[in-house]
Parts: C-alpha cells; sequence; structure tokens
C-alpha cells in the first residue's frame, strides 16, 4: 500500500528510501465501507485524503435540497473540500464513498511540517494544487461552453472506466443534465 502512494510522489518527485520514511510518518490510513460520508456539509475537514482503493464523490447540496456533484474522486487522486482544508473552517461540501474505500488521510499540520521539512514535498503538492486548478478550470468551462453531448463525450473521453462504476443517476448529475437526457446521450 505504501508503494503506491510512493510511486504516485515519484511521478513528479524522486525520494530516497530515508526520505520516503519520512514522508509515510505523516500519513494515517483509513478504510470506509460504502456510502459512508468522511465527512459532510458543515463539519471541520481534518485531512486531505490520497485514494489507494474506491471511490468518492465531492457534493453541494444547494438550499432547495438538490445535490451537485462536483468530482468523482477514484484510485490515485486527491480529494478533499479543500477550502475548508486550508482555512480550517466548516465544509461547504460532503465527501462520500461510492465504494468500499482505502484512503491515506493528510491532516493540515503534517501537511505543512511535511512541506517545510522536506522542499521537494512542497513542489509536489504545489504540482498537484496545479494540475487540481487546471482540471476545475476545465470542468467549469466545459459546463459554460459546451452542451450535454459534448460533455459526455468528453467525460467518456477522460474517465471511461468511471461509466462503470457509477450509477447513471450520478453520471447525469455530474453533467448537469436529467438522467432521461443522459439515456438518449447513452444510446
Amino acid at each position: 500500500m505504501q508503494e503506491l502512494l510512493r510511486s504516485h510522489i515519484e511521478k513528479i518527485v524522486p525520494l530516497t528510501d530515508k526520505e520516503f520514511e519520512l514522508v509515510i510518518s505523516h500519513f494515517t490510513v483509513a478504510d470506509f465501507k460504502r456510502n459512508h460520508f468522511i465527512f459532510e456539509q458543515g463539519e471541520k475537514v481534518k485531512h486531505a485524503y490520497y485514494i489507494i482503493s474506491g471511490l468518492l464523490k465531492l457534493t453541494y447540496v444547494d438550499d432547495s435540497a438538490k445535490e451537485h456533484i462536483v468530482s468523482f474522486a477514484m484510485e490515485d487522486w486527491w480529494e478533499s473540500d479543500f477550502y475548508a482544508y486550508f482555512t480550517q473552517t466548516k465544509a461547504a461540501m460532503s465527501l462520500k464513498c461510492l465504494e468500499e474505500t482505502t484512503v491515506f488521510c493528510l491532516s493540515l499540520n503534517d501537511y505543512q511540517n511535511l512541506c517545510r521539512d522536506m522542499p521537494k514535498m512542497e513542489s509536489f503538492f504545489l504540482q498537484k494544487a496545479h494540475l487540481g486548478f487546471i482540471g476545475s478550470q476545465q470542468r467549469i468551462l466545459s459546463l459554460l461552453t459546451t452542451n450535454a453531448r459534448e460533455r459526455y463525450e468528453q467525460l467518456l473521453q477522460q474517465y471511461p472506466a468511471l461509466l462503470q462504476r457509477v450509477s447513471k443517476t450520478q453520471l447525469a448529475a455530474y453533467l448537469g443534465v436529467s438522467r432521461e437526457t443522459l439515456s438518449r446521450l447513452h444510446d
């Protein structure tokens, strides 16, 4: 399990065995059952999560109780309500397990200590943040500038495995379309 995290980090920065020992000492491992909320709106967000196995969805529920799927996160991805995590405020979103899930957990204190004690990990996290910013902007632009069919085709191209792991209802919510519209696109 630790090798998965090491391999993930080493895609960006090389680590010696001693360096990795320091890195892994800042993480804990947690297992969650299907349909378990790791955190819910209004709760404190204690960790950022690196997904070892499983599938998560990050959601926002609006004032009319409508659920909006912000993202899905699967193996080899990071997820959290990053605003709440970094500002130590209450979550605006909820993180739910769609499958049995195992994650590495990184508290903000451990994140800060790791960045302070090992500049190459600060570089790693900066690179991951840049990729996250890019992904978020691309998703926003896609929602603003493409039609339902184009968004569906982008999803098929970028994350084909996701279609086998997520219900059509959830895919429709993620794409911003009705379940019926998604069925027409899928045919």
